[in-house]
This record gives structure tokens, sequence and C-alpha cells, in this order.
């Protein structure tokens, strides 16, 4: 069994509100009694792209008081920039090609995806991605259940704004999940919404947003609820291959 925390949309743009909200669902986290596998960070980690901001996540979400309790695990979104992000958030060379990671764990892996595309607001998955995740399935026990973790929705998500930026050609994507049964589902962030539904007869679920919420349409005409606490999510991806997902406020 897997357990995961789930957090997106930070959105640090180097003011205190957006450093404090942050701070607030770290703190929450790091304090957590009970056992969880890691933290995925879904995207726009940062709000403009720039190495300043990324160094704010670093510390952030890096080492504290002797370590981060589980590992931290990212992708970008469409308002990050891959050459800091990789170089802060990962240690790696400043490079402009897509920032994938995989994470083998005892009973089941997760793979980051980058389905950012430089200088514009919708998503894609290219096919560098495509064949990483191929080749990165292929070295896998067959039997090991994988999450996949990206920023956009490959579905509606019935608000104008998400889905006017949502992931590109979602039969690609589709057609991926048909030829590997292993997947078991799929976790992304960009709506700033809790969401849950399903894409290719598997789960997908939307983690809520750290820097402000989505006002859905028959909510109101004010699309950004700036005052509603930040949102995260947990995941439990059990030995039989489910995906359970949990959400919560931190007040």
């Amino acid at each position: 069994m897997l357990v995961l925390a789930h957090i997106s949309d930070l959105r640090l743009d180097g003011s205190d509100r957006a450093t404090r909200r942050a701070e607030r669902v770290r703190d929450a986290l790091w304090g957590l009694p009970g056992r969880v596998d890691a933290l995925l960070v879904t995207g726009d980690i940062a709000d403009h792209g720039t190495e300043a901001e990324y160094e704010e996540a670093a510390r952030l979400l890096g080492p504290r008081e002797g370590g981060a309790p589980f590992p931290v695990l990212t992708c970008p979104g469409n308002h990050d920039s891959r050459a800091p992000c990789r170089k802060a958030l990962l240690g790696e060379p400043p490079a402009d090609g897509p920032v994938n990671s995989a994470h083998v764990f005892t009973d089941a892996a997760v793979l980051m995806c980058d389905s950012s595309v430089p200088g514009r607001d919708e998503g894609e998955l290219d096919a560098q991605t495509y064949a990483w995740i191929e080749e990165t399935l292929d070295g896998l026990d067959g039997d090991r259940p994988v999450l996949l973790a990206f920023h956009h929705p490959p579905v509606a998500l019935h608000h104008p704004l998400p889905d006017g930026y949502r992931l590109g050609q979602p039969s690609k994507l589709a057609r991926l999940l048909e030829r590997r049964p292993e997947i078991a589902g799929i976790v992304t962030g960009h709506a700033h919404t809790p969401a849950a539904t399903t894409f290719a007869g598997r789960p997908l679920v939307v983690g809520p947003g750290v820097a402000w919420t989505l006002r859905l349409p028959w909510e109101g005409e004010r699309v950004a609820d700036r005052e509603a606490p930040p949102g995260l999510a947990f995941h439990v991806l059990d030995d039989e291959g489910r995906l359970t997902s949990h959400f919560r406020v931190v007040v």
C-alpha cells in the first residue's frame, strides 16, 4: 500500500501571502503523526518561473529540522520554467527538455510527467515524454501498480478557465492506458479545485490549489476565491491497485 500526499498550484511569487499559505500546508504535512510515503506537487510551483521563486520552493519543501519526513516529488505546470525548476528542485544541470522523473516504491511506482509546453498555457505530453513513460514501464515489474502525475487534466471539469487550457491530444493518453493495465490512475493539478472523475476507464483525481480556489460557474461570477483555505489531498494506492482519495483544507 502506498500513501501519497498531494498539493498543487502554490504559485509562489515572492509575496508574503503566497509564502504563508505554502508554509501552512508544509507545516501541516510535516507534522503528520502517521505514515505518508511521499508528497506529490503537480505543477505551478512558481508563478513567474524565476530562479528566486524556485529557491523559495526549495526552502519551503526541502529539508527542515533534520530533513523532510518523506520524498517530495515535483513536476512542472504552465507557470513553471523547466531549467530553473530542474536546477533548484531536482539538483540537476539546467536544461530545457521535459522534466520527467520516476519514483519506485516497494509496492508501487509514481511517474511525475511534464505536461508543460514552454510559452503556452495549455498542456501536452510530448513524444519524448511518451517514449520515456513506455521505457520506464517496461523496466518495472508488471504487477506493480503505477500512478501517473502531471499538471493538466485531460478532460473537461466544467469551468471555462481550466477547460480552455487542458491537456492536448487526450486520445494519445487514452491509447497508452489501453496498452498499459498497470497504470492504476492519474493525478493532476491546474484547476485550483479538488475534483474526481475518470479518464479512459481509470480514476482521474485533480488536486486542490494552495494559492487560491476556483469558484465554479454555479457558485457565482467571481472566478478566484482567495480567502478559501489552501487544500491538499491524500491518495491511497492499495495492494489491489485501487486508488482512494481524501481531501482536506488547512485552516
